[in-house]
């Protein structure tokens, strides 16, 4: 009798709240990371519990992100139990809450941030709850919830960062076909250099030549383009102009932007949806097409990358395009 009192007094005394959370710095644009954990249909994905148990009923509310999105899980290794998020700040955390009906009954509370560092994006997955005596009983002979706990939340962190990076590098490559493009003035700056150095100097000079035209009113009349003048892979060298293309014929007051015309010619159309790695995949598919299909290059050029889309408002690289025009005769 007296050990169990001792037992009893000593399960009673435990702390009466426990707390605990783990991290994962993830190079991942934060949107998509926020994206991906604020909506319940995505948990699938990533939840280490759901791993444990992929044929457990999962019943989502009419709502699964956002305030009051929710979703609840029934299976014989999970329990039974539903998630509701109760706050958001888009970007930066969710707040969740958890009841947990079976195997035995308990409530806790659930908090994402996600804080930019130099490394990447620092996702923290914290959970916090109170203790009744029931649950102290359990952790006491079973261990602490984070000692039963924690792993799996390493595990969840670990299959976003996957998942998420996977989602990053989907991409396609269609050939559009023989198209007109046409042409019309532009504004541009032009260089050469080694291709090795040819990412970091398109973008040191393409936001030059966009910050001259939006800073003089000057309309636009299509997308930011790259006109590719010489490309020599057996001397690592290239000669390329950064464009904007323009309603009208613009006389530019700054001698390192410059004015140009091209004229409407013939042209192969490629379009990549991806991240901008592939580019190189996108010209040797659209080099191979042209003489598979009896056309001839036009020496001359012109030999085009258009940009349609602007990364700073589009984050998942795999939803980028980049649009391919390589003049035939």
């Amino acid at each position: 009798m007296i050990v169990f009192i001792g037992l009893a007094i000593f399960i009673a005394v435990q702390p009466n709240e426990y707390s605990f959370s783990r991290n994962r710095v993830i190079k991942a644009p934060k949107s998509m990371l926020y994206k991906k954990v604020n909506d319940f249909k995505n948990w699938p994905d990533f939840s280490p519990w759901i791993e444990q148990e992929p044929e457990a009923t999962l019943t989502y509310g009419e709502k699964s992100f956002g305030v009051d999105g929710n979703y609840s899980w029934n299976g014989e290794v999970l329990g039974e139990g539903k998630m509701t998020t109760i706050a958001v700040e888009k970007n930066k955390s969710i707040s969740q809450h958890i009841t947990f009906i079976k195997p035995f009954e308990s409530q806790s509370d659930i908090n994402w941030t996600f804080e930019d560092t130099e490394e990447g994006i620092n996702v923290t997955w914290a959970m916090k709850g109170k203790q009744d005596f029931m649950t102290k009983m359990y952790t006491t002979f079973a261990g602490s919830i984070e000692e039963n706990t924690a792993s799996d939340f390493d595990r969840g962190l670990f299959k976003l960062d996957s998942i998420v990076h996977a989602d990053m590098k989907v991409f396609s490559i269609k050939v559009n076909g023989v198209t007109e493009h046409g042409g019309g003035f532009y504004l541009y700056n032009t260089t050469s250099c080694k291709i090795s150095d040819l990412s970091d100097r398109m973008q040191e000079m393409m936001p030059k030549v966009i910050n001259y035209a939006l800073s003089n009113n000057i309309q636009l009349a299509g997308s930011p383009f790259v006109n590719y003048h010489k490309w020599d892979e057996a001397n690592n060298a290239v000669m390329f102009s950064s464009c904007v293309p323009t309603t009208e014929k613009v006389v530019s007051n700054e001698p390192d932007i410059l004015t140009g015309q091209l004229n409407p010619f013939k042209a192969i159309k490629t379009t990549l949806k991806g991240d901008y790695i592939n580019l190189k995949a996108a010209w040797d598919t659209t080099m191979k097409y042209i003489p598979e299909n009896g056309l001839e290059f036009e020496e001359t050029g012109p030999n085009i990358e258009s940009y349609p889309t602007d990364p700073n408002n589009i984050p998942n690289p795999a939803d980028w395009i980049t649009e391919i025009y390589i003049a035939v005769k």
